[in-house]
């Protein structure tokens, strides 16, 4: 697994400095800030044009991650459909960076709520956004009425997505903390996702500080938290994807997380 290639996420004022402090083949950052509806904003000089250039010539592997607040299969209008058009304002703007993916959280809807409901306006989501790179929906670690904490929840966006126009533009993210807090067994969670999605397209690769199931969303650096190393690097070595490393610090602790990792492949 030599030649698995792992990231991190990093500041997104210099994407390339970040990757080159690392020497990371690519690497994941926001476009402005994760808990606002404005639109997206590049820090880096020269703009967007500069920027995919950059990456190319430093053989620099791009991804985006969306806003948190993001939530396009809620019930509430006022929530909705600002989502919506937050999604494909950052859509836009990730392939003009020639990004590799677009990593979105799955949303939720509220405990009163049919999850059907929010399975369908995950589909109508599709159908509405011009989706120009791969939009990689990633599970997430909380909530009851989660679209993408439990393996069912999972399985019912994508039954349901899989019907809308521009699903073969649509992937997978695995997150190993949020499936771990989420109560879904590593020992397994390769397969499952593949038995529903048929593809797992990235990695994030995180420990976890809280217990197994605990709902909480709180990553640590490999071998400080709760998620026994070996299914960790198991998730990682089955799933066979690109790896981003959301884990604290900065390139120092990354490095070292990277070679963590990279033993136990």
């Amino acid at each position: 697994m030599s030649e698995l290639r792992i990231g991190a996420h990093v500041d997104q004022t210099d994407p390339i400095a970040e990757a080159a402090a690392r020497n990371a083949p690519l690497v994941q950052f926001f476009l402005g800030n994760p808990q606002s509806y404005k639109g997206p904003v590049l820090a880096y000089d020269g703009g967007p044009a500069a920027l995919r250039a950059a990456a190319e010539a430093a053989g620099v592997d791009l991804y985006v991650h969306a806003p948190y607040l993001i939530n396009v299969a809620t019930t509430n209008n006022r929530q909705r459909i600002p989502s919506r058009k937050l999604l494909q304002q950052h859509m836009d703007a990730a392939a003009e960076l020639g990004a590799k993916g677009l990593i979105v959280h799955g949303g939720h809807v509220t405990d009163d709520d049919d999850p059907a409901k929010g399975f369908d306006n995950w589909r109508k989501a599709i159908e509405a956004t011009d989706i120009k790179v791969p939009l990689l929906i990633e599970n997430t670690a909380g909530g009851t009425n989660a679209m993408t904490r439990y393996l069912e929840r999972i399985k019912g966006t994508w039954d349901a997505i899989a019907s809308a126009e521009g699903a073969d533009m649509v992937g997978f993210c695995l997150d190993t903390c949020h499936a771990h807090a989420g109560g879904n067994a590593l020992e397994t969670i390769v397969e499952d996702i593949r038995a529903i999605t048929g593809r797992i397209d990235l990695v994030h690769a995180n420990d976890s500080r809280d217990a197994f199931d605990s709902g909480a969303d709180r990553h640590a650096n490999f071998g400080a938290g709760q998620i026994d190393p070996d299914l960790l690097a198991q998730v990682v070595r089955d799933a066979g994807a690109p790896v981003v490393c959301e884990t604290p610090g900065g390139a120092a602790e990354h490095a070292a997380d990277f070679a963590w990792l990279r033993e136990r492949l």
